[in-house]
């Protein structure tokens, strides 16, 4: 069940440690014949009396065929577009922000508060804490004896630093940084006054008191919105260096359309070849030929027994996971078959973990296992499994629909509204209705909030 729950790269990982743990595994293309994997537990000595290893050294060495399927894991051809983790180049976010510190011409005491500032900036980009704590830390941690005042003027520095914004200690004061770094027009200029003394409204969207404040049109505020809307609310989060590990995700499954069937593999990197020593069979050999069986070989043989039987277990184990991961997609993928022939998000079916579990006779947890960790790779993107799943509702002809089908219907109505009078909840669930799906208001809502869909007030356009 572990297995199973892993994803691609924590599978590789996976299979690295048990290599480099068990030297009776080995990876790579059987050479040599192969063990039969029916195990027995006798091994005889030189007179062929019972010893008390009870492991039958003949059942280890036998010579005859075994279909390769029975040890080798590798029943999957090899993924054409395997997909490499890329890592991310250059330079950290705050080196960046130090190399460009260090054009500066500052004195001691400022250059160590500058630095703990850029210490202090996070990822969006933003210090998100009080000057007087900052003050307090620099005095605890860095012997640093200073004021409010002199903090405040060497942030105004590192607010000079690229990309603009960066250091800002809220929203407000990140947008007018680069508002004032921008050329001074008039648009740029009523949109500093917006932000500097009536971003409260402007952040409520309340553009009519914003219109009689300020004494100005409604192209006017337009435009000056225009401008607002370009800027960078993280600017931390523009800068390529800034995570350290750029972790694509790795599909473990990829669903094709070929001549108008769906066609599912599992990604090759889900099935390497792994095989048991051949170095270990020799060992056996040789402790079979012996004349004279010492303590110590046999203490040795049962070691190499424990080894060979986790190493079996180990692929056996590698082998289950391919196929309950095949049988699983394979059962979603038939269930929402007329999504992934169109892509489109309506014809979702509903789908709870109980219906594919019941499909395949196992067990709902498995299933679970499956669907919270896998992606897969579709004609219309890398999806997360789980996203398939979705409870059902009744339309108005009695029929189970997808909450997904609904959700997807509320975001295209909502995108398609008219955003200087944007539709309430209580006209959105009217509109539903009339198309069909009859939901209470406090539903819309939800699912409004579950899209990250704001009300219709903030909605709102001029």
């Amino acid at each position: 069940m572990k297995m199973i729950q892993l994803p691609t790269q924590a599978f590789e990982q996976r299979i690295a440690q048990e290599l480099e743990e068990n030297p009776a595994l080995e990876g790579g293309k059987e050479e040599s014949d192969e063990f039969d994997d029916e195990f027995s537990n006798e091994e005889y000595d030189e007179g062929n009396e019972v010893i008390e290893t009870d492991i039958n050294v003949d059942d280890y060495l036998s010579d005859d065929e075994v279909p390769s399927y029975k040890l080798s894991a590798n029943n999957y051809s090899a993924d054409d577009e395997e997909k490499q983790m890329p890592y991310a180049a250059g330079t950290s976010f705050t080196q960046h922000l130090m190399t460009q510190l260090n054009t500066y011409r500052l004195n001691k005491e400022e250059k160590e508060i500058a630095i703990f500032l850029v210490g202090s900036v996070d990822e969006s980009g933003y210090i998100r804490r009080d000057l007087q704590d900052i003050v307090d830390d620099l005095a605890f941690t860095q012997n640093i004896y200073t004021t409010e005042d002199k903090v405040e003027k060497v942030l105004k520095i590192v607010q000079e630093l690229d990309p603009a914004g960066v250091a800002a200690r809220d929203l407000q004061e990140c947008l007018l940084i680069q508002l004032e770094r921008k050329e001074q027009t008039p648009s740029i200029a009523l949109a500093i006054d917006i932000i500097d003394d009536s971003f409260d409204q402007f952040s409520k969207k309340h553009y009519k008191k914003l219109i009689q404040k300020l004494n100005i049109t409604e192209d006017q505020l337009r435009e000056a919105i225009h401008d607002i809307e370009a800027l960078n609310p993280k600017p931390g989060g523009t800068y390529s260096g800034n995570n350290k590990i750029v972790e694509h995700v790795v599909p473990d499954f990829t669903i094709r359309i070929v001549d108008g069937e769906l066609d599912l593999t599992l990604n090759g990197r889900n099935a390497p070849e792994l095989h048991v020593s051949h170095d270990y069979k020799n060992m056996l050999k040789g402790y079979k030929e012996s004349t004279e069986k010492s303590k110590a070989q046999k203490d040795a043989v049962m070691f190499i027994k424990q080894k060979l039987d986790a190493a079996k277990w180990f692929i056996d184990a590698i082998k289950q996971r391919q196929q309950t991961l095949y049988i699983t997609m394979n059962a979603i993928m038939h269930h929402q078959k007329e999504y992934f022939l169109s892509g489109d998000e309506r014809k979702l079916k509903p789908m709870i973990l109980k219906d594919i579990a019941d499909k395949i006779n196992m067990d709902v947890s498995t299933v679970s296992r499956v669907a919270n960790s896998k992606y897969v790779d579709t004609p219309y993107g890398t999806k997360l499994i789980k996203e398939f799943f979705s409870e059902s509702m009744k339309n108005d002809q009695g029929e189970d629909v997808s909450t997904r089908e609904i959700k997807k219907i509320l975001e295209i109505t909502i995108s398609e509204e008219d955003k200087r009078k944007p539709l309430t909840d209580d006209k959105l669930a009217k509109i539903l209705l009339e198309k069909g799906y009859p939901i209470a208001r406090r539903t819309i809502a939800k699912y409004r909030e579950q899209l990250d869909l704001p009300v219709a007030r903030l909605r709102k356009e001029i």
